[in-house]
């Protein structure tokens, strides 16, 4: 199988090697010359054969729009792109009825993973026709985890239903970080002198809250026992704000993920051992820049193994 990869960022370059790794043959497209396999989108066209497939991951809002307007160009009828940025899914809708008026099939897809993904496999939120999905399974088998296929993929629904449910799961994300980071700053205000990297590191095994993030949390602390390095400053990419936009629209309370939000704007005026440690697994799960505690600019800090970043 062949398929086209416009985006080789940080997730983009490393969803690329684990296809190939996967043995589909991947063309892939980018602004930055020195990573691309093409000049251009028609080059990129030229380059696969027909009926074509284009995964798209680049930022959510102007680009991705500019990208599918590039592609809607070039595309012939019977074609397909997949979306798997962190698109609005409203935008989804919009850029599948814009598709199809040439013929051309759209699906989304909400990939979770970060940085880690390329050796541990990406977990899938897919939103498509049922036969478009069945085409591409083979590249959903080769990107998410090892191990049962509905444990790391799921044909969520029509199209803009991958990106929906991965807006709820990233503001099921911020509520835990919060959590996290509020035991984090109570045991580090304790007057008793707690080994608080070790009570998170305790917590790995038997504990009803063991999860990926605790283990993250447990290599930021490793790395920085007080998050010396860290800025308290906590930026957010979307996906929270739209959870709860939807939430207020369908009356559906959620005062845990509302209240981790807000936390996030405080943390844009007020220096806080809890969002320091936010702004940690943010870092360790995504490659997010951090701001450096004492010059306040945003710097990138890559997580310290082999992964690629």
């Amino acid at each position: 199988m062949k398929i086209g990869l416009v985006g080789l960022g940080k997730m983009g370059k490393n969803m690329r090697t684990r296809l190939q790794r996967a043995g589909i043959e991947v063309v892939g497209y980018d602004t930055n010359p020195d990573v691309s396999d093409v000049k251009d989108y028609a080059a990129l066209v030229e380059a696969l054969p027909a009926p074509r497939v284009v995964w798209v991951m680049v930022p959510a809002g102007k680009i991705t729009d500019s990208v599918i307007d590039s592609l809607e160009g070039v595309l012939e009828s019977g074609d397909l792109v997949i979306d798997g940025g962190n698109t609005k899914w409203l935008d989804d809708e919009r850029h599948a009825v814009q598709l199809d008026a040439k013929g051309i099939s759209f699906m989304d897809a909400g990939v979770s993973g970060g940085v880690w993904g390329l050796d541990n496999g990406y977990g899938l939120m897919v939103g498509g026709s049922e036969d478009q999905v069945q085409r591409v399974m083979p590249v959903f088998d080769a990107l998410r985890p090892e191990g049962p296929r509905e444990e790391g993929f799921v044909h969520a629904g029509p199209a803009g239903m991958g990106h929906y449910t991965k807006m709820v799961h990233n503001g099921i994300e911020y509520a835990i970080m919060q959590a996290y980071a509020e035991g984090y700053e109570l045991l580090h205000a304790s007057e008793k002198k707690i080994d608080v990297a070790g009570t998170f590191k305790a917590w790995q095994r038997g504990t009803v809250i063991r999860s990926w993030l605790l283990e993250l949390m447990v290599r930021a602390l490793d790395e920085d026992t007080e998050f010396h390095e860290i800025d308290g400053y906590v930026d957010d990419s979307g996906e929270g704000r739209w959870t709860l936009e939807e939430a207020i629209d369908k009356a559906v309370p959620m005062p845990a993920i509302s209240a981790a939000i807000f936390a996030r704007f405080v943390s844009r005026q007020d220096q806080s051992p809890a969002m320091k440690a936010v702004a940690a697994l943010r870092n360790q799960f995504g490659g997010h820049a951090v701001k450096a505690a004492e010059a306040g600019e945003a710097q990138h800090v890559a997580p310290t193994d082999d992964d690629p970043s």
